[in-house]
């Protein structure tokens, strides 16, 4: 009867199981979650901090190694006509750009004139563009603004600007033009060719067109001389440059041309294109360009430079050019 009564007990027991094992021990064989460690805490908070830091700060790039005024962008140009392009900056003398003139609307029925070359787009605020091809009216603008500049103080060198109520010279550069005073100042005084000049075909300017080398030479050599252009042939070019395009040239630049080679060291040509046995008179000029030839006024025995504006204490000889204006930057 006891027996019995054990073999009773056993069925009944929730406890147990057949072979004696308890509850406790088969739940845990058949949930395998109840045998893994769960994380903690603290180990999901160190998984984060091993991600990368997206917000970490780039390292800064470094500044332009030459800024004149607000342009950032000066040490594009060649390196040796950097100083001259931060003098003249820095005098506020190359200013860009302006605004293309507004057309003037035709009558209903009749043809528009041709238009003009588009200007190339505005730079940024920071930018000067020094290898852009430099276009007529901002050679004119500068022109007329840097020798003002420099014989600020010598009214007989200087150049007036034209006035509104002249009759325009050219007829693509009316009295409304921006650069109306400038164009028409140096047209009226001679320095640019036309109809008054006794050039009877230039009767327009193009003041958006690019300017060429013979021009940049053409307008600013009578300003060095400040008298009458010396008789020129190819010959007399070829055999005081030696450039193998001579003949290319046209006869009143020529004249220009081998003026400017009287200038020695100080030649225009020799501080805007280095050495060179190529003139390339049809060239467009860039803007460091004619940088470096406004750089400088004058002949050989007399002449004042940009540095010498912004440090009146400095003089310029062909061997320190360079560094007179690397002082006065400085």
């Amino acid at each position: 009867q006891l027996a019995e009564e054990a073999e009773d007990s056993a069925e009944i027991d929730p406890s147990t199981d057949g072979d004696g094992d308890t509850d406790s021990d088969t739940s845990s064989d058949k949930d395998p979650s109840n045998a893994q460690q769960k994380p903690s805490a603290g180990a999901a908070s160190n998984s984060d901090t091993d991600k990368p830091d997206d917000t970490a700060s780039k390292p800064e790039e470094s500044p332009p190694a030459v800024i004149a005024g607000d342009y950032r962008d000066i040490d594009k140009a060649p390196e040796e006509v950097q100083p001259y392009l931060v003098d003249l900056i820095e005098l506020d003398l190359l200013a860009v750009p302006t605004p293309a003139p507004t057309p003037t609307p035709t009558a209903e029925g009749t043809t528009p004139p041709p238009k003009p070359p588009t200007p190339p787009a505005a730079p940024a605020a920071d930018e000067f563009r020094p290898n852009q091809a430099m276009t007529r009216r901002e050679y004119a603008r500068w022109l007329l603004a840097v020798n003002n500049r420099f014989y600020a103080g010598e009214r007989t060198r200087k150049i007036r600007p034209g006035v509104t109520s002249s009759q325009p010279v050219f007829q693509d550069v009316p009295v409304t033009d921006p650069d109306f005073a400038a164009i028409q100042g140096l047209a009226e005084a001679g320095i640019i060719p036309s109809p008054l000049t006794g050039s009877s075909t230039t009767v327009t300017f193009r003041p958006n067109a690019p300017l060429t080398r013979k021009d940049l030479l053409l307008w600013k050599v009578p300003l060095d001389t400040r008298q009458a252009l010396p008789t020129a042939n190819v010959s007399a070019v070829q055999e005081a440059w030696g450039f193998q395009d001579a003949a290319k040239i046209e006869p009143r630049a020529l004249q220009a041309v081998l003026a400017d080679y009287q200038n020695g060291d100080f030649a225009n040509i020799r501080r805007a294109f280095n050495y060179t046995t190529l003139f390339q008179p049809d060239k467009a000029a860039t803007r460091a360009e004619g940088a470096a030839v406004l750089w400088r006024f004058g002949n050989p025995a007399e002449g004042i430079t940009a540095a010498e504006i912004r440090n009146p204490n400095q003089t310029s000889t062909p061997n320190n050019e360079e560094a007179d204006s690397t002082e006065a930057d400085g």
